[in-house]
């Protein structure tokens, strides 16, 4: 028996009064709408040409507070997100807004001509823009070194000890301890902004004008560039590293004119770029090998190869890479 769905049926009655919708059209029909890597899950309640989303998030794993606060944030700074109709906190229930089912990653996916795809990424550049112009310090949990460093603990603790069955030598784990310091010395450079921290086409919604953005609950107060540098290296599609180039280019040329705290050289925008993406390619490798294997879901990992390569691309970019590129070479062919 599913405990939480019919948890979930017994609520929303009382959640559709709240939320405003007529007596006569609470019995809708309510179907699975998707599920995501933590614990959440999401259904459509669905009535005539009305849509509503309901969040499953089970606590003691999964907590809807950061993302009923984070939303109030987004609203603020002027960023398309759901509505929230009704509320149960401490039983995990959220009644939404429904922003569509098409996400940016399966309009890409579908085959978009590039008219269509510069006006995606552009609206969604302004969307972001927006958000990190809202931020103050002191409203969102830093994304401090314990963070940064418990994050890249995932790589070695799940992707390669717990997926591969490599145990570190003492000269890779001089090796990853060298690529930690650098990581670490150049985020810590960078000026500080709200990060949603999954800024990427597949929580972005297709819409008229900026997209509707999602999955926001674990937004953090730390470094400019990590929400763009995971917009353009996606963890399901793949651009080119000249098209990932000239999008990074385009969000320097209007976060400067936006006055945010951008370097004035371009050139030192993507080499923090680079270096943030190297971290979170790291901690997205050890998150996928870790939920194969404790949580039981194996198709993440189906994009290991996507990771990897960006990871090689980049040390082929950066010689202040070469820990990482050697930690690579000794672990093939099983990486």
């Amino acid at each position: 028996m599913d405990n939480r769905l019919e948890l979930v049926n017994q609520w929303l009655p009382q959640a559709l009064r709240q939320a405003g919708v007529a007596q006569e059209a609470t019995a809708g029909q309510l179907r699975p709408a998707s599920t995501d890597a933590s614990f959440r899950r999401y259904f459509r309640w669905t009535v005539g040409d009305q849509s509503l989303i309901v969040m499953d998030a089970p606590p003691p794993q999964e907590d809807v507070r950061p993302f009923v606060r984070i939303a109030g944030l987004l609203q603020q700074a002027g960023v398309r997100v759901p509505a929230i109709l009704a509320a149960d906190l401490e039983q995990g229930l959220l009644l939404l807004q429904d922003m569509g089912s098409h996400t940016y990653l399966q309009q890409i996916q579908a085959g978009v001509d590039p008219q269509s795809l510069q006006r995606m990424f552009s609206s969604a550049i302004d969307s972001l823009l927006r958000w990190q112009q809202a931020s103050r310090p002191g409203e969102l949990p830093e994304y401090d070194d314990a963070v940064l460093l418990r994050e890249l603990q995932l790589f070695p603790d799940w992707y390669l000890q717990r997926h591969l069955g490599v145990e570190m030598t003492a000269t890779q784990q001089a090796d990853w301890q060298a690529l930690c310091r650098l990581l670490l010395d150049s985020i810590n450079a960078e000026a500080r902004v709200f990060v949603h921290r999954d800024y990427m086409p597949r929580n972005l919604m297709v819409a008229e004008g900026e997209p509707g953005v999602l999955d926001f609950q674990d937004a953090l107060y730390g470094p400019l560039s990590y929400d763009v540098t995971s917009l353009f290296a996606d963890a399901f599609f793949s651009f080119t590293a000249e098209q990932r180039r000239e999008w990074l280019s385009l969000y320097w040329q209007r976060a400067l004119q936006a006055g945010l705290p951008v370097p004035a050289e371009l050139s030192l925008f993507l080499g923090q770029s680079r270096l943030m993406g190297v971290q979170r390619h790291l901690k997205v490798l050890g998150i996928f090998a870790r939920i194969r294997h404790r949580d039981g879901k194996p198709q993440y990992l189906q994009d290991a190869p996507r990771f990897l390569g960006y990871l090689r691309e980049a040390c082929a970019e950066d010689p202040r890479l070469a820990p990482l590129a050697r930690l690579l070479d000794s672990l093939e062919p099983g990486a």
